[in-house]
């Protein structure tokens, strides 16, 4: 049984900014899409750390979903919520958008779904309080990511 006072989506939000260098980019002159993977596994820590008061670590990736490119100069604002809990795990939704520095338009580049796990000082899982959705959009983040880690715990010990 979860001993915690449950948390807000909100409570949790994380708010990354960073602009595309030219390093960042591949081939294409685009951003290379381990790069973006790596600023939401950033996003995903901060967010989850801050909802449970515990560093964490990345326990897998449900999807990413690379859906418009980003180039170099472009603003990626990243944003991550914690919408969803087990006993030690957390389910973590993060989004980018690219915003083009001279013209303003934003667009969003990719969505993603992670489970993160909290770690306690002794490197165990630590448990975890509850979040408590407050939204109807946030009740549909929650229902999606129970269906995914439904989905994912089914795959357990398979290879796809």
């Amino acid at each position: 049984m979860n001993h915690f006072q449950p948390k807000t989506i909100q409570h949790s939000k994380t708010i990354k900014t960073e602009m595309v260098k030219p390093p960042d980019t591949n081939q294409h002159d685009t951003l290379f899409g381990g790069r973006v993977m790596a600023l939401i596994d950033e996003a995903a820590a901060i967010c989850s750390t801050r909802h449970c008061g515990f560093p964490t670590v990345t326990a897998s990736l449900d999807y990413i979903h690379f859906l418009n490119p980003s180039y170099v100069g472009d603003i990626l604002t990243l944003e991550a919520y914690v919408v969803w809990t087990g006993k030690t795990s957390m389910e973590v939704k993060v989004s980018v958008h690219s915003e083009d520095k001279i013209t303003g338009e934003k667009k969003l580049t990719t969505r993603s779904m992670l489970t993160m796990v909290a770690i306690d000082e002794h490197g165990r899982p630590a448990e975890v309080p509850p979040v408590l959705p407050e939204t109807e959009e946030e009740v549909e983040w929650q229902k999606l990511a129970y269906e995914l880690r439904k989905e994912r715990k089914a795959q357990k010990g398979r290879f796809l």
